[in-house]
C-alpha cells in the first residue's frame, strides 16, 4: 500500500526502550518524526541515528518527537543506543506488520541477489495524525537537518 500526504498515518504500537510499549496515539496534538531504516550498527544506519539525536533539542523545541523503526530487537537497540550514546527513541518491529503498513518492507536487489528489507524511508506526521511529508530512498547526509526544517515549517 501507497501512503500519501494527507492521509492518516497507520496506528501502531511497538516494543521501545525498557520494555515498554509505544504507541502512535500517544503522541496526539505533536508532530512526529518516523524514520525508518535498515539496521543497526551499520555505517549509514549509525550516521542517521547520530545525526537525528544531535538535533534532538532542535526537534523538540519545535514540537516534534523523533522516532526509528527498524526490524531489528529491542536488546539490539539497546546495545545500538548505548554503544553510540544515542539520544533517540527507537522501536523494533520484528513481526514487520507495522514496516509493511508503511510501505517499507520492500524487495531489494545487491549484487543480483534479491531480498527483503527496509528501504529508508522517513515521514513527518503531523499533529492531527496525518502525513506531512515523505521523504524516499534516503540519503543519510544532511537529511535530519531536511527533516528539522520541514518540521519547524509546520509549525
Amino acid at each position: 500500500m501507497q501512503l500519501q500526504v494527507g492521509s492518516p498515518a497507520p496506528a501502531f504500537t511497538l516494543p521501545g526502550p525498557g520494555g515498554r510499549e509505544i504507541a502512535l496515539s500517544g503522541f496526539a496534538g505533536r508532530k512526529v518524526v518516523l524514520y525508518f531504516y535498515p539496521k543497526d550498527d551499520t555505517s549509514g544506519c549509525t550516521q542517521e541515528a547520530r545525526e537525528f539525536s544531535a538535533l534532538k533539542a532542535d526537534f523538540e523545541a519545535a514540537g516534534t518527537e523523533v522516532i526509528g523503526i527498524s526490524p531489528d530487537s529491542p536488546k539490539s537497540h539497546e546495545k545500538f543506543v548505548g554503544k553510540h550514546g544515542l539520544e533517540l527513541t527507537l522501536l523494533s518491529d520484528e513481526t514487520k506488520e507495522m514496516l509493511q503498513a508503511y510501505g517499507v518492507w520492500v524487495e531489494k536487489s545487491m549484487y543480483g541477489r534479491k531480498y527483503m528489507g527496509v528501504e529508508r524511508t522517513t515521514l513527518l506526521i503531523d499533529g492531527d495524525g496525518k502525513i506531512a511529508r515523505i521523504w524516499s530512498k534516503v540519503k543519510v547526509p544532511g537529511h535530519a537537518k531536511e527533516v528539522l526544517e520541514a518540521a519547524r515549517a509546520l509549525g
